[in-house]
């Protein structure tokens, strides 16, 4: 998929993205999260104390894999570096529109209120490497 094909892909509808974090014995951790597209960047907002919130403040290095449960061969990898920000404007901005995508535009400023508070964490991934493939099966 070219770049434009797998930001729409992502885009398509609103799927979780599964994410990958690392541990800090070494091991995994794979969480699903609301994501959107800010041009290539993927951002999505967690709790700072849970699992992830915990692994990506240690370690920002992730990966997130994106399927398509009707074309069980068809998904998009991305592999990138975290970055995290608690700054509440731009967290409420974001929660927002996660909102509006996962629960409904009329719900979105409730779920923006209710995930941009002090203690959630709004990260951005750049993708550094994108493994994007569709009808493997064909």
């Amino acid at each position: 998929m070219t770049d434009a094909q797998w930001q729409a892909f992502v885009m398509a509808s609103p799927r979780t993205a599964k994410l990958s974090t690392i541990r800090a014995d070494g091991r995994p951790h794979i969480s699903p999260v609301w994501f959107v597209l800010d041009g290539p960047v993927v951002v999505f907002t967690t709790w700072a104390d849970c699992v992830k919130g915990r692994n990506l403040r240690r370690d920002p290095r992730v990966s997130l894999c994106v399927d398509d449960p009707e074309d069980l061969y068809s998904y998009v990898m991305i592999d990138g570096t975290a970055e995290i920000s608690e700054d509440p404007d731009d967290l409420l901005h974001w929660a927002t529109i996660l909102g509006g995508r996962y629960m409904g535009e009329d719900r979105a400023e409730e779920f923006g209120r209710r995930n941009g508070v002090p203690g959630e964490l709004l990260v951005r991934v750049e993708p550094a490497n994108v493994v994007a493939l569709t009808g493997i099966s064909d």
